[in-house]
């Protein structure tokens, strides 16, 4: 039998375990998709032995960890088979996707359970690195929308990606999330990071009215600058 794996790395302090069914290359295609380390990857696919899994209960688990089972290129019915499982189980989950309107329609239809919506945005411009993502704003506003039905939101801003403050700060208000994330490139993908002191700043206006969880990894940036947080 298929099992859930403990999360661990770079993943989100709150997540205990990962599970991923849905498996295969992303068609949003980010140029610093750690997955890609690994090489090439694989077409898509379901895992039908991953549906044999035992997710226990009273687990925290990041559904969908290896690749974006919301892009517009899976098959729906791979996506009611994913959450169809989850329904089995006493957990939270959480969903993220860099496609949150297709996302926000599949879980609100399909999950009986308890979930947290999530979805990166790395800056409020637009950078070639992002691939065939939705811009920033729409993802926003699906993220707005998933508050106003109800649901847990989170955004993460990961990999961090230079931005307009005062710009960015409105978007990430607006979209009304529970909390952010901040978190810094870890593959050297040479992307065009802010200085560390326009990172305090972004913090510092977002602790305005959401919380603010720093990664690990901004600890790179923070000492190419040799700048303390306070």
């Amino acid at each position: 039998m298929k099992m859930m794996n403990v999360s661990k790395g770079n993943m989100y302090g709150f997540v205990t375990h990962t599970w991923n069914a849905i498996k295969g290359k992303c068609s949003h295609d980010c140029g610093y998709c750690y997955m890609k380390v690994f090489g090439e990857l694989k077409p898509l696919k379901l895992d039908k032995n991953e549906l044999k899994s035992d997710l226990g209960n009273g687990n925290f688990i990041f559904v969908g960890s290896s690749t974006d089972m919301f892009a517009n290129d899976v098959n729906f019915d791979w996506i009611s088979d994913v959450i169809y499982h989850c329904n089995k189980f006493d957990n939270k989950y959480l969903f993220q996707s860099k496609n949150p309107k297709r996302m926000l329609s599949c879980v609100n239809s399909l999950c009986e359970k308890d979930s947290i919506l999530g979805t990166t945005i790395e800056t409020n411009r637009v950078y070639p690195e992002m691939g065939n993502t939705t811009i920033p704003y729409e993802r926003a506003y699906f993220m707005r929308r998933a508050r106003e039905l109800g649901y847990a939101t989170m955004i993460t801003i990961e990999p961090i990606m230079d931005f307009d403050l005062e710009d960015f700060v409105a978007m990430l208000r607006y979209a009304r999330p529970l909390w952010v994330n901040i978190g810094a490139d870890s593959k050297n993908h040479n992307l065009k990071e802010p200085e560390y002191k326009k990172i305090l700043l972004l913090k510092e206006k977002l602790e305005d009215f959401t919380e603010v969880k720093k990664k690990i990894n901004l600890k790179r940036i923070e000492s190419k600058e040799n700048i303390g947080d306070e």
